[in-house]
């Protein structure tokens, strides 16, 4: 269970543009529970079933004036989940700057230009923006978020809050990057685990993610916040034998040298995602330091209600989803790197 603020909020008129998406659905949730009033602004398209007591107002930010459903209202909070796109931000801006009284936009990590750094803050050295013009999937991705983090400053001002996510996870991920390891770990049999016991792994539930966004918002805090967990450093070790923990697997995890997974052309954080080796610009990868998010109130669910809740999930959608898991080693290359390195060993 996370701790929360016993202390009723000043209720808040929040304006969240997605709202219906992966984290935007908790988010909702949570801010309607501390009492704030939600509106939430989007094409339509996305889950448009849920929340039918909250006011939905419609616009296509791609479109011409497709911010007109926004005219002659005003909220105290602006939340910008889901935005890569630098003039979605200044169009945003121009919309809402006078009639709002806050900004959130929802940045990355990978706006640092590398995590050699243990320890980096937020003042960490951040990529090059990307072209004021550029847009994905033509710009990287970490350049799009420093233009939009940017933009977002240069109209917003010390009204802009800026929350730095790590891997996003827990139940309602579409992309596997976090899921791919219970589940792989819920099939059982011998697993191919990645470098050594002790590497270090971070992500952050959505639900732990959100739920500080609006505690921030409450404090009418500013600035970039670094969010990703968990409290303290746990290992790629700790995470398999955590997830194992919530099944009655009978897994059995085969350590397979880092260099040898590169060997393989297996992919850190794609083919093995969560796991990035610890060396070199990687080496504090897993290590950022949060100190200034948990100061604020940034807090924390055990790992095996994020693993339990993320199997529910996964066990809710359909067969045919389930088979096509986005992340993570296809079943067959698994074998195949684990039989070349058992004949490396001379096993």
């Amino acid at each position: 269970m996370t701790t929360q603020s016993s202390a009723q909020p000043k209720p808040l008129r929040i304006l969240i543009l997605g709202g219906t998406g992966f984290i935007g659905p908790h988010q909702v949730e949570y801010a309607l529970s501390r009492g704030h009033k939600v509106t939430l602004f989007n094409r339509g398209k996305t889950n448009p079933g849920l929340f039918p007591k909250v006011e939905k107002l419609i616009g296509d930010r791609n479109a011409p004036d497709g911010y007109k459903a926004l005219k002659g209202r005003t909220w105290d909070v602006v939340i910008d989940n889901p935005t890569q796109i630098p003039r979605w931000v200044r169009e945003a801006g121009a919309a809402l700057k006078d009639s709002a009284g806050r900004y959130v936009f929802v940045s990355t990590l990978s706006a640092f230009a590398n995590r050699k750094a243990i320890g980096m803050k937020e003042d960490g050295p951040l990529h090059e923006p990307a072209a004021p013009d550029a847009e994905p999937p033509k710009a990287a991705y970490g350049p799009l978020k420093v233009r939009c983090e940017m933009d977002a400053q240069a109209i917003w001002g010390d009204r802009t809050l800026i929350v730095r996510p790590g891997l996003i996870v827990g139940p309602g991920d579409l992309t596997d990057r976090f899921s791919y390891w219970p589940i792989r770990v819920e099939q059982g049999g011998e697993m191919l685990a990645p470098g050594t016991p002790d590497d270090p792994v971070a992500f952050i539930d959505q639900r732990d993610l959100t739920e500080f966004m609006i505690r921030l918002c409450e404090q009418q805090a500013s600035g970039p916040y670094n969010v990703v967990g968990p409290r303290s450093t746990l290992t790629i070790a700790e995470m398999l034998y955590g997830c194992k923990a919530v099944t009655t697997s009978n897994v059995r995890f085969t350590w397979v040298d880092a260099d040898f997974v590169l060997e393989q052309k297996l992919r850190p954080y794609a083919d093995l995602p969560v796991w990035m080796p610890p060396r070199g610009n990687s080496e504090g990868w897993a290590r950022m330091d949060c100190s200034k998010a948990k100061n604020a109130g940034l807090t924390f669910r055990p790992l095996a209600d994020t693993a339990r809740d993320t199997l529910t999930y996964y066990h809710a959608q359909t067969p045919e989803r389930q088979a096509a898991l986005k992340a993570g080693l296809a079943p067959e290359r698994e074998k195949e790197v684990l039989a070349a390195w058992h004949a490396k060993m001379g096993g």
